[in-house]
């Protein structure tokens, strides 16, 4: 029974990306950011790979990188924006042309005249405002008149704040609805939020009954077609809002990042095939809009104290992927969202471990791989990069080294070296190391084991296993592949082909072809010769 789960940390950015500039946000970097707090502490994170994810700043050039037990990559966002309804929305494989419609002015006048029409109310405020000054600067007066108090931000957000001993939370919901209604077309903001509050002026306190009213999608997303193709999507936190509840076979809402990881755990719990789809909330609405950046700390460090539990529930076909759907740096001047990249933390049994696979795209090659691993028809935007984590028999790649290594003739150097040699078609082929006196002729196992598949007639390949040290017993070390086989190995294989390097059967380290051989020679390099006229 297939199941994937994709927890959104919301707003856990990594470091801007290159347009960063034209959103005003020149060095964001969330995780950068939070780093500096003293309550930062990811230590299950960091296994799992985080800190191995290019652009961390983590991986120095020239120093051993550590094994970790997931596979990870940097996203990079295709849609013109940084909020959560269109960053969701590529998750999703959506990717949106067109940033939603802002307003740093307030909202125009006739769109206020049909909300006071919807709602028998006055408005309050209608300018850009911190969620929690507005109600500080307004409360009161919307306490002695009734109005409601209107506001919005840097993002695509029509927000109603009232006091829920004057206007119940039901009321205000029915309010946000036909505010919802009006704000189509050049008014289409990506949400209407209700934003509660309680309390005595000035110490009002926002409630946990936000609410939020999305955009439906434009067009068909993974959780729509995820639904048709009779799986089940259910939806944890303010997931089932995002998406207008379209795609969704049942959701629950939650107040808080400790309620979304407990409801996640009870669906860990049941019997379903599809997608749980999970947002927590808290890091971006409690402390990276108020630039906290001791409470997210806080919070990251909470979540990760809880990956375990979420870890030693998943079933054999589980695969757990934890992302981001824009950053909110709380060490900025603004409290608004930035246009960061974000991560991607893939675990489970049917995946590779050890394995980054470097930028990529497009969030929507999220999206892909759960289509794809579900084996439903890709009609949205992202490309699947399954194909490059499906698991792979490691330790038999391993044992099947060790096994050839047995054969190496190496009688000058002592050092014999096995390779086993993984096909598409899930055939090996196995080689070892084969000296000569006079040196130059002698070949490595691993093109020894290239040359017998492809004389065989294989042309693709997922993965070599390599295996290699002093003649006698186990490998002391792992035994990497020389610059001849690394170009070897590019002519017949793309940049995320695994690298096995093994000690043991159960002892080994992967890396891809790109992390051990960045340049390589190519065709293009010929092609470039000719033009220069070289025959």
């Amino acid at each position: 029974m297939k199941r994937i789960f994709i927890i959104v940390l919301d707003s856990f950015g990594i470091g801007e990306m290159p347009d960063a500039a034209d959103y005003g946000d020149q060095g964001a970097n969330t995780l950068g950011a939070v780093k500096k707090s003293p309550a930062f502490r990811m230590e299950n994170m960091k296994r799992l790979g985080l800190f191995q994810i290019e652009g961390t700043g983590c991986r120095e050039a020239g120093t051993p990188v550590p094994a970790f037990w997931g596979a990870v990559a940097r996203m990079k966002e295709q849609s013109r924006g940084k909020d959560t309804t269109i960053g969701h929305w590529e998750i999703s494989g959506l990717v949106s042309e067109k940033p939603l419609p802002v307003f740093p002015e307030g909202f125009p006048e006739e769109l206020l005249e049909q909300l006071r029409k919807r709602t028998g109310r006055g408005i309050l405020c209608n300018r850009p405002y911190s969620g929690t000054e507005v109600i500080r600067d307004y409360g009161r007066e919307h306490l002695e008149t009734g109005d409601l108090i209107v506001y919005t931000s840097a993002d695509s957000v029509l927000q109603i704040a009232a006091h829920e001993e004057l206007v119940p939370p039901e009321q205000l919901y029915a309010y946000c609805r036909a505010a919802r209604e009006i704000c189509r077309g050049s008014w289409g903001v990506g949400r209407v939020i209700a934003r509660p509050f309680i309390g005595s002026w000035p110490d009002f306190t926002r409630t946990a009954n936000r609410h939020d009213f999305s955009l439906e999608p434009p067009a068909p997303t993974m959780l729509e077609l995820l639904k048709e193709a009779g799986k089940e999507v259910i939806a944890v936190g303010k997931i089932n809002d995002i998406f207008a509840g379209k795609g969704i076979t049942e959701a629950v809402r939650t107040k808080n990042n400790k309620e979304g990881i407990d409801r996640t755990l009870e669906y860990m719990k049941k019997d379903f095939e599809g997608l749980c789809f999970v947002n927590l909330v808290d890091f971006d609405m409690l402390y990276g809009h108020r630039n906290d950046r001791d409470g997210y700390a806080e919070a990251l460090a909470y979540f990760d104290s809880r990956l375990p539990e979420l870890e030693a529930a998943m079933r054999e076909e589980d695969i757990l992927m934890i992302t981001a759907d824009h950053g909110c740096d709380p060490d900025t001047p603004s409290t608004d969202h930035s246009r960061e990249y974000t991560p991607l933390i893939i675990a489970g049994k049917p995946c590779l471990k050890g394995i980054s696979l470097g930028t990529r795209s497009s969030f929507a090659d999220i999206a892909a791989i759960v289509l794809d691993y579900f084996g439903v028809k890709i009609k949205c935007a992202g490309t699947s990069f399954y194909p490059q984590i499906r698991a792979l028999d490691g330790e038999g790649l391993a044992k099947a080294a060790l096994a050839a290594r047995e054969k190496a003739y190496a009688p000058y150097s002592r050092f014999c070296v096995g390779a086993a040699l993984l096909a598409e078609d899930g055939r090996v082929y196995t080689g070892c190391n084969v000296e000569n006196a006079a040196y130059t002729p002698s070949i490595c196992a691993e093109r020894t084991a290239f040359a017998k598949a492809v004389s065989e007639g294989a042309r693709r390949f997922r993965a070599i296993a390599i295996a290699g040290g002093p003649e006698g017993g186990l490998p002391s070390g792992y035994c990497a592949p020389c610059g001849v086989c690394r170009q070897v190995m590019a002519e017949f294989c793309g940049p995320d082909f695994a690298v096995i390097m093994a000690r043991s059967g159960r002892d080994w380290q992967l890396r891809t072809l790109k992390e051990l051989f960045p340049e390589s020679f190519g065709p293009e390099n010929l092609e470039e010769k000719r033009e220069e006229g070289c025959k």
